[in-house]
């Protein structure tokens, strides 16, 4: 059996995402595609994406794709852009702050669908909260990853994946502040700051998809991170 480096697409160009973004929307005959359909059909997590972007409108604005109006927008896309917009401001959004350019849907869309703005945060708040989280991370399998050390292979079996799902993200953020866990900057400080969750232990040296391994990290600090890890 042939062991080959799992792909790293951190440092994948832009124009990367973006040709496969459009070989999806070609392949289904569509001007524009949705995060679900990306995640069917394309090459790379969408999450990975829109973290680059910004956003799935500025995603398919990057790769000249139509930004239509949407109808009957799926609860968890909905849920997706209230994170994104609590994320920048790195605390809850205020209604009259529901437009864009932060975010992709107005409070009116959040009106019609929930009754109000106040009835759709309880609504995401109860999403982010549910048992479903950690299961988006449990592997149906044991994941097997073999690992070249200096000396010798060592295969590592992990029991959950290594993508975060984005209400497990969330959480994160959540729970430790919206804050870097190593410089203390946060977007309720100083517009602009963008921040990650990742593995304190990667993944690759057998760290598992779970809240006690994973924290969050500004852009900078966790691009300064590579893959390193002391004990």
């Amino acid at each position: 059996m042939k062991f080959e480096l799992e792909e790293y697409h951190r440092n994948t160009p832009s124009e990367d995402f973006l040709a496969d973004i459009r070989s999806v929307a070609n392949k289904l005959n569509k001007k524009s595609i949705t995060i679900a359909e990306y995640e069917k059909h394309g090459k790379y997590h969408p999450t990975t994406i829109t973290n680059r972007f910004g956003s799935w409108s500025k995603v398919m604005e990057a790769a000249n794709l139509e930004i239509g109006r949407k109808v009957n927008i799926p609860e968890e896309e909905l849920f997706k852009n209230i994170e994104d917009v609590w994320t920048k401001l790195g605390r809850q959004p205020r209604y009259a702050e529901m437009k864009r350019p932060l975010s992709q849907f107005s409070t009116g869309v959040y009106d019609k669908r929930f009754g109000s703005w106040r009835k759709a945060l309880e609504k995401f708040i109860s999403y982010i909260n549910s048992d479903s989280t950690n299961g988006d991370e449990i592997a149906n399998n044991s994941i097997e990853k073999n690992v070249i050390t200096e000396d010798r292979d060592i295969i590592i079996k992990h029991k959950t994946k290594r993508e975060i799902s984005d209400r497990l993200r969330f959480r994160i953020l959540m729970r430790d502040s919206f804050t870097c866990k190593k410089c203390g900057r946060s977007p309720i400080k100083e517009m602009g700051v963008e921040l990650r969750v990742d593995h304190i232990r990667p993944w690759s040296k057998g760290g598992e998809t779970i809240p006690e391994n994973l924290e969050t990290k500004c852009k900078k600090c966790n691009l300064g991170k590579g893959n390193a890890f002391n004990q």
